[in-house]
């Protein structure tokens, strides 16, 4: 039932993509230094030295998948406690992600923990946070305005971990294609 923080099964959109994603995450996401952009699947997952046994569980899992076009065209919020909200872009076709997730969880039960929150599991691309309604809103308005919507092809799942710190950045340990 071992689970850590330290790792991750995740969707990561190509590096290609990246620019415009990192340009709001820089200045806006406190996470941005140990997370590269994701989508978190399965979050805590298990150590990364039994990521071996569990990438088989993971491909039997998405066996049946085909590669999934993701677009990345709006964002939206989470609201936390103190007036806090995170603010993510929504990837789509949202209900596909959904059910690789839901397949993903089934695969390792015990790793639950996305899927506790009071909505379920909403698939999103954080991008930063905000405290206070107002800054949200100014902050939300600007970046749709600017953004211009990114598309990519996903085509597995990648587990990653990390370090404690100081060398606690994610690191991709293996990618799980669909299919395979």
């Amino acid at each position: 039932m071992d689970k850590t923080y330290k790792t991750a099964v995740v969707i990561i959109p190509p590096e290609q993509v990246w620019e415009p994603i990192q340009k709001i995450r820089a200045g806006h996401d406190r996470a941005y230094r140990r997370w590269m952009p994701h989508i978190t699947l399965l979050y805590p997952f298990k150590p990364e030295r039994e990521f071996s046994r569990f990438a088989d569980r993971l491909a039997d899992a998405v066996q049946e998948f085909r590669p999934i076009d993701v677009s990345l065209e709006k964002f939206d919020y989470f609201h936390h406690r103190a007036d806090t909200f995170t603010i993510w872009l929504r990837p789509e076709p949202s209900h596909l992600l959904s059910e690789l997730q839901a397949r993903l969880w089934k695969a390792v039960p015990e790793c639950d923990d996305t899927g506790k929150f009071k909505n379920g599991f909403s698939p999103h691309l954080s991008v930063g946070q905000v405290k206070g309604r107002d800054r949200l809103q100014k902050l939300l308005a600007r970046l749709q305005e600017e953004w211009q919507p990114i598309h990519f092809t996903v085509d597995g799942v990648a587990l990653i971990w990390r370090n404690d710190p100081p060398d606690d950045v994610f690191r991709v340990a293996q990618v799980v294609r669909f299919g395979e």
